[in-house]
């Protein structure tokens, strides 16, 4: 690949074709309107480039032929070409030969491709959805395609209703959005992203002339697209970030989930939905950890969380007031038609004598229209909440909530149940999800950081002049004091919750307490706080029932427990675990751990929830979360499912309305369908079963990890092999790729960029290494194939690593491996593959990944010989830095060239594989 800005020549003895490369036969097997899609949308990309550069669409329809040919002759069993002379090779010929100018820009233009391609999978599943829906008829005992209403009809046929109503009331959904930085795209390609995708499904649904201006706006929207840097100018601050969750917010949430609690009683009540009181309470739960999350962000500060906390209710105020406006401007129902209630009248009486300001404008309207009147002025009250005004504003949204009730009871009882439990309903579900505070700030930070702090104040003296105390010492007390003025603020669901990373013991929750006390001057000011352990590294998670036993003797924590009829949080750490044990062994511990801690708590009557510390990645507990609740062990759920949902996970399950209600009904339904008797019945049973297999499996596969990741200088290779430190270049977040506790191994690398890492060098390590020899250890292919039929944690752990290994590719593992020059460990890394993949297909029974998985295996099929050609730029990009950097070959303007392509190629990748972090 050539540094110089000069005209490329094309390779490949002049095979330039310019026009779209043959389909492979798998492409025809795809469902029709997604294949339709697809190729319209490759149609549009190859005229926008074509327009953009015509000699940058010969490279891209050639690159993109050798590289569909040369997979569908893996694909195919066909014998391997002569050194030099497959399709690959040819395509890495034809990307070695370009300038980098060049080289950049075809990046960009298979980047643009997979968000292309990505968008159109997710139309199908919304078309998909629509034409299911369209097939149940209203006299269906339960909606098949409403999991959750279908979970309520089994659980009613185990339990009976009342006991399923208890489980419905009990149920609880709570994501917590984090700002790790796995999102790799920008938010300008986002929005870009969003525009194409309705652009996209109105297609089909048009004609004539509407269906020329939908098609122009496509080609203009596409365009920006391929035009637009994929690499955001700088690194998102921590404030910037919160607009992750107010963008999923307007665009979908505040509207979206009102539709579940409605689609459940619409389904349960029949004819009386929506005329009597709902039966779906608000379940969704929503909390965050942008601007909290100061583990290793040291631009995470008190003042960050105080403004990001007032952006995020500012925010949910103002759309719960053009809602209450909206609703209230339709209660046009006449006091001699809809007579309001003594209560409703009461209301109008108080607000008259408390804010007059705000009734004068709607007195002329009140005696004829009284429910209309109280619902503006209540309007204008949450206006004056976002100003402060002591005199006009809410104080809580339990006193909107008060007031909602009030006008809904009014209507019920003058005759108009419609608009009380219709619109006036919804309004009700928003507030009670939402509340003032939009999101449940939690705060988290490592436990050495608070055992410095103390020993600092206990060194120098809390009240001793300012200089005196090391500056993280102040801003751990400045971080109690923001905690304080939220909750003060915003109510204790604003911010309550405290979570420590790395726990070790007992004293690790004491310390957070002592300095909460600490940070006050005044007893009446400490804010009332949930300490929350995070278990995460592998001998922590088998301590774990050991400290949350010295735990539970905490004076604190004892008040906690009384306060809150015995509720408390453990979470676990499915990241650092993986990294710290290898996935096999980490999966399994984890599964262990979550029984113990679960068993502990029935024996204390302490009422327990779990919260899952997940990623998008296999290697980071990612996959299904419905299939992942079911597979918990007993009382382990508890009919509350708490995990993270972060980067591209976030933007894939909750950015499309259609889809998010999918995902929010599904997790739903599965952590009701956990309680259930049939269910509780499987794990126990066959996690019993197979404990002895899981033993073997773990104790295997966990010495052949340590054996590599222990190896000598294996962190430098690892940071040659793959992309770690380009990774690290990536403005996609806030926070550091190392802890900021004097990072200086791989013990102290983010297991992010650690996935990440091994993801964009086609290998996904993380997720697999050392499930093969433990496999061809153990031997027993019957038992493991029983265990996988069986046991639903070992079904769900083989095909997440059946998706991880599809996406895997190990002649572009080889490219990446070759950068460094520790054939041993490049050796480990190849055998273990091979033998990895050899046992999963052979416990799932596929002859290649996916096999059984008719439309995702061919998705991903399809969508694999592009990334190769884009892993081939990459890793030549990353051999060029790797072999002249050190040499000084290379001037920074040109470092800062390759640097750039890599950026863009793992922006790409990211796109094409979809889960990455």
């Amino acid at each position: 690949m050539t540094q110089q800005k000069t005209q490329a020549t094309a390779a490949g003895g002049g095979q330039t074709p310019v026009t779209a490369p043959a389909k492979l036969p798998e492409e025809h097997e795809l469902p029709a309107s997604l294949q339709h899609d697809m190729d319209l949308c490759l149609e549009i990309l190859r005229d926008v480039v074509g327009e953009f550069n015509p000699e940058l669409l010969s490279k891209f329809d050639t690159v993109r032929n050798y590289v569909v040919a040369d997979s569908d002759a893996q694909y195919s069993g066909q014998a391997p070409a002569e050194a030099g002379e497959s399709g690959l090779d040819k395509a890495r010929e034809i990307i070695d030969a370009m300038n980098l100018h060049d080289a950049q820009l075809l990046a960009r233009a298979f980047t643009t491709y997979f968000h292309l391609a990505n968008l159109c999978e997710e139309n199908y599943r919304v078309s998909s959805l629509h034409q299911r829906e369209a097939k149940v008829s209203d006299d269906q005992a339960v909606d098949p395609v409403n999991e959750l209403t279908s979970t309520y009809h089994q659980i009613i046929t185990e339990m009976g209703p009342a006991k399923a109503k208890a489980l419905l009331d009990k149920l609880e959904f709570h994501p917590v959005f984090t700002a790790h930085p796995t999102e790799a795209r920008r938010k300008a390609v986002a929005g870009k992203i969003r525009r194409i995708a309705v652009l996209l499904s109105n297609d089909s649904t048009l004609g004539g002339s509407n269906k020329k201006e939908n098609r122009r706006r496509l080609y203009n929207e596409i365009d920006a697209l391929l035009r637009t840097s994929p690499i955001a100018l700088k690194k998102p601050t921590p404030v910037e970030e919160s607009n992750t969750i107010l963008d999923i917010f307007d665009d979908t949430l505040f509207d979206t989930i009102p539709k579940v609690y409605r689609r459940f009683d619409d389904w349960v009540l029949g004819d009386k939905a929506g005329l009597v009181p709902p039966v779906c309470p608000a379940f969704f739960h929503p909390g965050s950890w942008i601007g909290s999350d100061r583990d290793g962000n040291p631009n995470v500060t008190a003042k960050v969380s105080r403004k990001v906390a007032r952006k995020f209710t500012d925010h949910v105020i103002t759309a719960l007031e053009g809602a209450t406006r909206t609703v209230g401007r339709n209660l046009t129902m006449e006091s001699g038609t809809t007579p309001p209630s003594p209560e409703l009248l009461q209301l109008w009486s108080h607000l008259k004598e408390m804010s007059e300001r705000l009734t004068d404008k709607a007195t002329l309207i009140s005696t004829q229209e009284p429910h209309r009147a109280t619902m503006l002025v209540m309007a204008d009250k949450l206006h004056y909440t976002i100003e402060r005004d002591a005199d006009l504003m809410y104080h809580s949204c339990d006193e909107f909530l008060d007031d909602l009730r009030i006008v809904q009871r009014s209507l019920a009882e003058a005759g108009d149940p419609r608009a009380a439990y219709g619109p006036v309903q919804d309004l009700i579900w928003k507030a009670e999800t939402f509340g003032f505070h939009m999101v449940e700030m939690e705060f988290r930070q490592h436990s050495v950081v608070h055992s410095r702090a103390l020993e600092d104040i206990r060194e120098h003296g809390l009240h001793g002049e300012r200089g005196d105390l090391q500056p993280m010492t102040h801003e751990v007390l400045d971080t109690f004091r923001a905690l304080g003025s939220i909750q003060k603020r915003n109510g204790m669901k604003a911010a309550r919750r405290y979570i420590i990373s790395f726990t070790k013991s007992a004293q690790n929750i004491r310390d957070v307490y002592e300095l909460n006390r600490m940070a006050f001057a005044h007893p009446e000011d400490v804010p009332t706080i949930d300490v929350i352990p995070l278990f995460e590294q592998l001998q922590d998670l088998e301590n774990s029932v050991d400290v949350l036993e010295e735990m539970i003797k905490i004076p604190e924590v004892q008040a906690r427990l009384k306060a809150t009829g015995g509720k408390m949080e453990v979470m676990l750490g499915y990241s650092d675990s993986s990294k710290d044990a290898g996935p096999t062994t980490a999966t399994l511990a984890l599964h262990s751990a979550q029984d113990r801690i679960a068993k502990w708590a029935k024996s204390h009557d302490i009422d327990l929830t779990l919260f899952h510390g997940r990623g998008g990645a296999v290697g980071r507990g990612g996959g299904p979360a419905n299939r992942a609740v079911l597979a918990q062990p007993v009382g382990s759920v508890n009919c509350r499912f708490k995990l993270t949902e972060q980067g591209e996970i976030i933007f894939a399950r909750y950015g499309n309305p259609v889809l998010a209600v999918r995902h929010v009904e599904s997790v739903a339904a599965a952590t009701m369908l956990q309680s259930a008797p049939s269910v509780e019945k499987t794990n126990t049973e066959t996690t019993e079963k197979y404990q002895d297999m899981a033993n073997t499996l773990s104790d295997i596969s966990h010495k052949r990890f340590l054996d590599l990741i222990k190896a000598d200088d294996f962190a430098p290779w690892f940071s040659t092999v793959t992309p770690l430190t380009e990774v690290g270049l990536l403005p996609i977040g806030s926070r550091p790729a190392k802890r900021g506790l004097g990072a200086k191994s791989l013990d102290d690398l983010r297991t992010i960029p650690w996935v990440f890492s091994w993801a964009q060098a086609r290998i996904n390590l993380a997720a697999w290494y050392g499930l093969g020899t433990a496999c061809e250890q153990f031997g027993d292919l019957a038992a493991l194939r029983e265990a996988y039929k069986e046991w639903p944690l070992f079904t769900t752990f083989i095909d997440n690593i059946e998706m991880s290994i599809a996406k895997t590719d190990e002649r572009i593992a080889k490219m990446y491996l070759a950068l460094g020059d520790r054939d041993d460990l490049r050796d480990k890394v190849l055998e273990e593959m091979e033998l990895t993949r050899k046992w999963v297909l052979l416990i799932v029974d596929d002859e290649w990944p996916l096999q059984h998985r008719h439309v995702l295996g061919r998705a991903v099929r399809i969508r694999s010989p592009y990334v190769d050609a884009l892993s081939v730029t990459q890793v030549l990009a990353l051999r060029t830095l790797r072999k002249k950097v050190d040499k000084e070959e290379l001037s920074e303007s040109q470092q800062a060239g390759f640097i750039y392509l890599i950026l863009c190629t793992v922006s790409g990748v990211a796109a094409g594989l979809q889960n990455t972090g």
